[in-house]
């Protein structure tokens, strides 16, 4: 496939399986970045091409400016996942990366490019507002935050210049995700799939349900035991969900 320069700076397709009858594109979450997907990409089999998206400003992007805008970050991600929407495909995302993936679907809704499915997990529906100012901490109560949710390698606590380096893009995606408003809009039409941990003081079961009023499809609801970050002890089963949605057979039904 011929790629424009904008989705090789976006798209990170670590195990290429061109045969794979669906697309899964997964979104990261605030302070993270593509390679977090891995594990998921290795593991999803043949039956789906795992597409992980590269936000501005980390890593191999580090020399481009920050985007501290959800709006605006959902329009980019979009325009870059285009060339890569010549199957069916579905949307992934945690935490900021659920918000990020539900306004990427509601744009390709309105161009009629619907995603067959949209997992969402560790978010509260985009109807459910929270005042949450994070970003406006100090660099001390930032690091607060990450060590709170258990979500960071704790070994960047070690080191000052890693921490340094992360705390900027910790802050900005922050500010992105609390200063989100959600505009009234078309529902989407496809499933949502959506999962939470039990005790994720980010998200109550209430605010993850709530999900269902934002499509005209079927939502599912899966709770785990564990905090914001329940993922990482129940990745497997999580992706046994997704993939047992997305074979020809589960999305044909629909």
């Amino acid at each position: 496939m011929s790629m424009t320069t904008t989705s090789d700076l976006w798209v990170r397709r670590y195990h290429p399986r061109p045969d794979a009858p669906i697309r899964l594109v997964c979104f990261p979450h605030a302070g993270s970045s593509a390679p977090y997907y891995v594990p998921v990409s290795a593991n999803a089999g043949p039956g789906v091409e795992v597409l992980s998206l590269q936000y501005p400003g980390r890593q191999e992007r580090r020399n481009e400016p920050l985007v501290d805008d959800l709006e605006v970050l959902a329009a980019q991600c979009t325009e870059a996942i285009l060339p890569w929407l010549d199957r069916p495909f579905a949307l992934f995302g945690h935490s900021m990366g659920a918000t990020v993936a539900f306004e990427v679907a509601r744009r390709l809704t309105a161009q009629s490019r619907e995603p067959v499915h949209l997992f969402v997990s560790g978010r509260r529906a985009p109807s459910r507002l929270r005042d949450e100012q994070v970003h406006r901490r100090d660099d001390a109560g930032i690091i607060a935050e990450m060590k709170s949710l258990s979500g960071t390698d704790t070994r960047v606590f070690d080191e000052e210049d890693l921490l340094l380096a992360v705390l900027p893009i910790v802050r900005n995606d922050y500010k992105a995700a609390e200063t989100y408003v959600y505009a009234d809009g078309e529902p989407l039409h496809c499933p949502v799939t959506a999962f939470t941990g039990h005790d994720d003081p980010k998200v109550s079961v209430e605010e993850a349900d709530a999900w269902r009023e934002h499509t005209t499809g079927p939502t599912v609801l899966h709770v785990y035991d564990g905090g914001h970050f329940f993922l990482t002890r129940h990745a497997a089963a999580v992706l046994a969900v997704i993939t047992g949605s997305l074979t020809p057979a589960a999305v044909q039904s629909r």
